[in-house]
C-alpha cells in the first residue's frame, strides 16, 4: 500500500479547473517527483496533500486515512511536513528560533534536543550561525533553514516544492545531495523541481504534468531517457 496516495482529484480556483483527476502513489521509502512547465500544477498538487486547498473531488489518503477534511495543522501533526517554494522562512528570527518552530508542535523535549544537534551535523554551517537573523542568510542557507525547520517536525513524508530555485550550481548540488541523505535516513519525499534532469535522476519514480493532467509516468530514470520528456524538459 501507498504511504501517500492521490487519488483522481480536481482543484478549482475560483472557476478555473488547475488539476483534472490528478493521480499519484508515493510509496514508503521513495523519493518520488512532479516534473512540468511552470503553471502546470505541480505546487496546487502540494498545496492539496498538505490541507491548504481543498479539491472538489476525489481523495487523498495518507497511511490509509483520509485527508479531505483535515485541517492543515493536523496533516502536518500527521508528519506530512512540506518546504515551501520560496522557501518562507522565518526572516526576523535567528536560526535557532527557526528550527525551534519546525518542532512547535512537539513535547518530547529530550528528543527535540538530539533532532536539533542532527540537524547541526546535516546542515553544518547553521551551527556556526544560531544567532543569526535568518533574513541576512544567502539563498543557499535559507533553503537550509527551511529544510531543518520542516524536518524538526518528524516528517513521515516531506513536500519539496522548488527546493533548488535561484540556487548557485553548487548550492543545487548541494542540495540534491542533502535529499539522498534525509531520504537514506527514511523520509519519504514528494518533490517538486524546474530542474527535471536532477529530479529524474534522483527519483525513485516520477510523473509528468501538463495542464493539470498527468500524460506521463515511470521509474525516474527511465523518464530521462524518454524522447518527449527529453525534448520538452530536457533540452
Amino acid at each position: 500500500m501507498a504511504l501517500l496516495e492521490i487519488h483522481d482529484i480536481h482543484v478549482f480556483y475560483d472557476n478555473i479547473e488547475a488539476l483534472k483527476g490528478v493521480s499519484i502513489k508515493v510509496k514508503r521509502g521513495q523519493i518520488v517527483t512532479l516534473v512540468g512547465a511552470n503553471g502546470a500544477g505541480k505546487t496546487t498538487t502540494l498545496r492539496a496533500v498538505s490541507g491548504l486547498l481543498h479539491p472538489r473531488s476525489g481523495d487523498i489518503r495518507f497511511d490509509g486515512e483520509s485527508l479531505r477534511d483535515v485541517p492543515p495543522h493536523e496533516i502536518a501533526a500527521m508528519g506530512v511536513l512540506q518546504v515551501p517554494e520560496g522557501r518562507r522562512i522565518f526572516a526576523r528570527l535567528t536560526i535557532a528560533e527557526n528550527l525551534a518552530m519546525g518542532a512547535f508542535a512537539r513535547r518530547d523535549r529530550k528528543v527535540i534536543a538530539k533532532d536539533r544537534e542532527r540537524m547541526l551535523t546535516l546542515f553544518p554551517v547553521l551551527r556556526e550561525r544560531l544567532g543569526q537573523i535568518a533574513g541576512t542568510l544567502s539563498g543557499g542557507e535559507q533553503q537550509m533553514v527551511a529544510t531543518a525547520r520542516a524536518l524538526m517536525g518528524r516528517p513521515r513524508v516531506l513536500l519539496m516544492d522548488e527546493p533548488s530555485m535561484g540556487l548557485s550550481p553548487v548550492m543545487v548540488e548541494s542540495v540534491f545531495e542533502t535529499m539522498r541523505t534525509i531520504n537514506r535516513q527514511g523520509v519519504t519525499i514528494l518533490l517538486v523541481e524546474q530542474n527535471a534532469m536532477m529530479a529524474l535522476d534522483i527519483a525513485d519514480y516520477a510523473y509528468v504534468l501538463e495542464s493539470g493532467r498527468i500524460v506521463l509516468a515511470g521509474r525516474g530514470k527511465d523518464l530521462l531517457d524518454d524522447e518527449k520528456v527529453q525534448r520538452a524538459y530536457l533540452g
